[in-house]
């Protein structure tokens, strides 16, 4: 099969096609003809091993461990391991591979990590979906079930994981702000933000406004900005951005937790069928639907990975894996 593969870390260019062997599902797993996949900021996090903490969380110390990268999938079933009873040869799903491997014709999935793809969805609209919505699903439920009558401010609202968080929310009828660039306004405003500000012409951590929960998928901030718009018993939640601000809340977040009555969380999320199956509901009504900003072939992953890096993409970028 073809794949893009490489063997050290480093920038994208270290990233090459190659063929290899397709891989044979083990127990609990199923093996996926991928149709498409989508980048993460993960993705390139894990190539160039950075933070260095990567190396040391299972990825691999002085060589990558994962010759393969690619999270996010959507593919046909081309078959099963030992033990899984609800999928069959040809069934098309969606989900997210915890050891990579998605940048490739076939990857082995746990039965556990995939869910049938929504069927008004098409599998580059799919691919888009796991990773992030997941993620912002479960930031939205940190804080505990999320209420018709509280407010919700997304920071960093046009990007991946911002444009399902304000919609999900949205879904569940919270009051939502998303805050973005000047060019991504009226984006976020058409996902159903009901108020938009642009950070590059005011401070919004200023605002004479305060929310229930705020959620962070930019957090290039310090958390003791936020503290001012979080209501008494509101809870922030990071969900991404520069690798020094996840350090900062497990520590000065936990303190300051303690401390007050607002909470300080980080959020490490995995997709689950469970969650899966939820967001289809949601899919298959309208209520949310994925926002796609580019798409490659496989032969363009690292051109795709380039361009997550620049934090600029508007939604979603797909890799094309099958016709």
């Amino acid at each position: 099969m073809r794949a893009v593969v490489r063997d050290r870390y480093g920038a994208p260019d270290v990233l090459r096609l190659a063929e290899v062997p397709t891989p044979a599902p083990g127990a609990g797993e199923v093996l996926v003809r991928v149709h498409a996949a989508s980048a993460n900021p993960g993705d390139w996090r894990i190539l160039r091993a950075d933070p260095f903490l990567i190396r040391l969380m299972g990825y691999g110390l002085l060589t990558p461990k994962h010759p393969v990268l690619g999270q996010d999938v959507a593919g046909q079933v081309a078959a099963v391991g030992a033990g899984v009873t609800q999928f069959q040869q040809g069934d098309e799903v969606f989900g997210e591979s915890p050891d990579c491997g998605g940048f490739a014709e076939y990857v082995c999935v746990p039965a556990a990590r995939v869910a049938p793809k929504p069927g008004n969805l098409s599998f580059e609209q799919a691919a888009a979906v796991p990773m992030a919505a997941v993620t912002a699903l479960r930031g939205l439920r940190l804080a505990g079930p999320l209420r018709r009558d509280q407010k919700v401010l997304v920071n960093g609202a046009s990007g991946g994981v911002g444009t399902f968080a304000v919609q999900i929310a949205k879904a569940i009828g919270a009051g939502v702000t998303g805050v973005c660039s000047t060019r991504n306004v009226e984006l976020v405003r058409s996902l159903g933000a009901e108020r938009v500000v642009d950070y590059t012409r005011g401070d919004f951590t200023r605002d004479e406004r305060d929310y229930n929960l705020v959620l962070d998928a930019a957090a290039y901030r310090s958390i003791f900005d936020f503290r001012r718009v979080i209501r008494g018993g509101g809870t922030y939640v990071m969900i991404g951005g520069s690798t020094a601000r996840p350090f900062e809340v497990m520590l000065a977040g936990s303190l300051a937790s303690m401390a007050g009555s607002r909470k300080f969380r980080f959020l490490a999320s995995e997709t689950t069928t469970e969650d899966l199956v939820y967001l289809t509901g949601l899919l298959e009504t309208g209520k949310v639907a994925p926002v796609i900003d580019r798409r490659y072939p496989l032969s363009g992953v690292p051109d795709a990975l380039r361009y997550v890096e620049t934090g600029r993409a508007r939604g979603k970028v797909v890799i094309t894996v099958a016709a």
